[in-house]
């Protein structure tokens, strides 16, 4: 997918990942009841961080990580009718595999 919007600086662009509808006892679960996932795929990433010299400090994260973030990290946006998150690196906990 071609995506065309690249975050600046220290953000990433976050795809969650889909949650199931059934629970571990086959009972559905409507989306209203469902908490939102922690678990996401990194879309795009900015450049890195600026310091105060002027030097950019490259991120640990790149396109197609699979990261987990914090519950209330992140603002919700719309990008070509699909809804992702942007947050700073510094609110992703960590890289998952």
């Amino acid at each position: 997918m071609a995506m065309k919007f690249r975050p600046l600086h220290d953000r990433v662009l976050v795809r969650r990942v889909t949650q199931d509808e059934k629970s571990a006892g086959g009972i559905i679960i409507p989306e209203t009841a469902q908490e939102k996932p922690q678990e996401g795929e990194i879309v795009a990433a900015g450049a890195g961080r600026i310091s105060d010299d002027g030097a950019v400090h490259a991120l640990d994260v790149k396109a197609g990580d699979k990261i987990l973030f914090g519950k209330w990290s992140g603002t919700e946006v719309k990008i070509d009718g699909e809804e992702l998150l942007i947050m700073k690196e510094s609110d992703v906990l960590g890289i998952v595999g």
